[in-house]
Parts: structure tokens; C-alpha cells; sequence
């Protein structure tokens, strides 16, 4: 559920009058700061439940003179995961709006590195922060640097580019990710022998090239039976991944496992239904509307599942935090991953 905050007519010195303490020490305790005694503590808090009181947080903010400036740089076309964070993001307007934040939604081509790295370059001195679903590449990781030195928090979103100056990464760890598809499909396939091809929509996406590595380290040491084939790109478009399988599939009788690293689930499973594949073991990404049609079908036998309003909400608390000055609560903005299979589904 998306945490949404309401403005309030109540402001800190109110609370500090009903509890009977200093404004400086109401300030104190909502920041759990040191040097409060016990008691004190819960007079304040039990003020605030009392009226139901939500610190107007903006009011900072206001005397900045301007509110802030957030740019999500995502993926252009139908990525049904990357949609699910955008509509996540437009349901906090009302936690953004107390916040005097503006979040602005910049859709780019992520594949190509000239591309993305041109829509960073175009946000510098615009923007207070950036969240961006990069390439790692040695262009896109200059952009990102760029944006740093001239004094805009980056956070990297969903994929990583770990060699740039990025202040902070918000995702799954995507290695454990991987090595969770491989013990699936390894152990879904069974005592039977065979090939297993990997669709991803590219390699040079760090979250797909970790969750390659993680999938092979398992099948490699846990299923010396199966032959994993070299991996096909189809950039997560639909149409590209139903090609590029589709001509794999007509090469191999004895493909036995499937491992969709991406998105382009439907072309993926077009391409099954058509060669009529339907007893190959198939585990992808995500929980959409696509995918739980699938799993319920039976064509799609597990997807490993993040919580995309999970990721929107940390990216902007990550953004707001770098912004302020502000510690980041790690465990807090750590993003778990689940395994959903049909009798499962949420």
C-alpha cells in the first residue's frame, strides 16, 4: 500500500504547548535525537497520537523557496513491471505534495547507451535528484558522474551501475535472484536431461548480466545434467523475444528449462504455445497482470516477484534523504524478493 500523508491544520508548536515541552524538544524526539528524558518521550508522542498529528515535514521545504525536483529516467515501451513503479509513484502525490516534491517521469531508451547517457546530460542543473534504470556502460556512467559533480543525488533503480559515483542503489539483490531461478528450473525439470535457454533483454543491464551469473553458478554446480545454451537478447520487447526464441526452439528438440531474465514475457510465451513447448519448465520475473494469467494457465511454472511500490516509495525516500542531509534506514529501503507459483498467488 502506498504511504500517503494528509496535511494537517496542527503545527509543532501546538504539540509542544498540549505536551508541556519546548518546541526544540518536540523537534528532538520526531527526529530521535539523544537527550530527552524517558517520560518526556512519551508525553510528546502520546501528544501526537492524540490529535493524530503528521509533522508538516514540508515546512522545511518551504523555507527553501521552492519545492524539489525528482526525475525518474524509465524505460520507454510496454515494460509491465516498469509501469507498475510509475503508477505506484502517481498514487504518492498526496506524501509528495506535503513534501513540496515534484517527480517527474522521463522515458528513454535504456538499451542504448548514447540514448540514456543524452537523457541524463539533458537533466543537469534541472533537477535535485535523479532515480535512473541504467545501463552499465562506460557513457552512461560518465552521465551519472556528470550529474554527481554538479550536486544531484542519483540513485540507481532496479539495475545498478556500481562503478559510478551513484549515491545509492535501490533493488533486489539480483545475483540471489538469479541463483533462486536456477534451483527451479533445476529442480522443476527433474531427473530429466536436456538444454536450458535464457532470454534476457540484455546483458548489459547489470540486474540481468547479475541474475545470468547467479542462474549459471547454480545450474553449473547444482545440474551438470542440463547444458545451459548462450543467452538471447530481446530487449525486453515482445516481439524480438518470441523471434529470438522461436529460431532457438526450431534448432533444439531437447530444450528442457527456460529462464526469462526480463520482460517480453508474452513473446516468450507465444513462442512456447507455438512450438508447441508446453511441457518445458518456464520461470520468469515479476508478478503482473501477464504473469498471473500465465502461472494460472500453467504455461509459466514460478516467477520470482519484487514489490514494485516497495521500490517507488524507497527511491523517493532514498532521493529525499540524500537531499536533506539525512541518514538512509538500509534495512528499511532493502527490497526482498518471493517465489509465486499458481497455488500462491497473492
Amino acid at each position: 500500500m502506498a504511504e500517503t500523508l494528509t496535511p494537517t491544520a496542527l503545527t509543532l508548536k501546538d504539540i509542544a504547548r498540549e505536551a508541556g515541552v519546548s518546541l526544540a524538544t518536540v523537534d528532538r524526539v520526531l527526529h530521535n535525537r539523544p537527550g530527552v528524558r524517558p517520560d518526556t518521550v512519551r508525553r510528546v508522542k502520546a501528544a501526537i497520537e492524540r490529535n493524530a498529528f503528521q509533522p508538516h515535514v514540508a515546512a522545511a521545504e518551504l523555507a527553501r523557496g521552492r519545492a524539489r525536483r525528482f526525475a525518474f529516467v524509465m524505460p520507454s515501451g510496454p515494460n509491465p513491471f516498469m509501469q507498475q513503479i510509475e503508477a505506484y509513484l502517481g498514487e504518492m502525490s498526496a506524501w509528495l505534495s506535503v513534501r513540496r516534491l515534484n517527480v517527474e517521469m522521463v522515458a528513454t531508451d535504456v538499451f542504448d547507451p548514447s540514448v540514456l547517457a543524452a537523457s541524463l546530460e539533458a537533466l543537469s542543473g534541472d533537477c535535485d535528484g535523479v532515480a535512473v534504470v541504467a545501463l552499465d556502460h562506460p557513457g552512461v556512467r560518465a552521465a551519472i558522474n556528470d550529474l554527481v559533480d554538479a550536486g544531484t543525488k542519483v540513485v540507481t533503480l532496479v539495475s545498478d551501475v556500481p562503478s559510478s559515483r551513484r549515491h545509492h542503489y535501490v533493488g533486489i539483490d539480483n545475483i540471489a535472484a538469479g541463483r533462486t531461478a536456477g534451483a527451479l528450473v533445476g529442480r522443476l525439470v527433474g531427473q530429466k536431461s536436456g538444454k536450458v535457454a535464457i532470454v534476457a533483454g540484455s546483458q548489459g543491464l547489470r540486474d540481468h548480466a547479475e541474475r545470468i551469473f547467479g542462474f549459471n553458478q547454480v545450474m553449473a554446480s547444482e545440474f551438470p545434467g542440463l547444458n545451459v545454451l548462450p543467452v538471447l537478447e530481446g530487449r525486453d520487447e515482445d516481439d524480438r523475444s518470441e523471434q529470438v526464441l522461436a529460431r532457438l526452439l526450431g534448432k533444439h528438440a531437447d530444450i528442457v528449462g527456460l529462464y526469462n531474465v526480463g520482460a517480453g514475457t508474452q513473446g516468450v510465451a507465444k513462442a512456447l504455445s507455438e512450438a508447441a513447448r508446453d511441457k518445458v519448465v518456464f520461470v520468469g520475473h515479476d508478478v503482473t497482470v501477464l504473469t498471473r494469467r500465465l502461472l494460472l494457465q500453467g504455461v509459466m511454472d514460478a516467477a520470482i516477484s519484487q514489490n514494485p511500490g516497495h521500490e517507488a516509495r524507497a527511491a523517493v525516500r532514498v532521493l529525499l534523504a540524500l537531499a536533506r542531509g539525512e541518514p538512509i534506514l538500509r534495512e528499511q529501503e532493502k527490497i526482498r524478493i518471493d517465489i509465486v507459483m499458481r497455488d500462491n498467488l497473492p
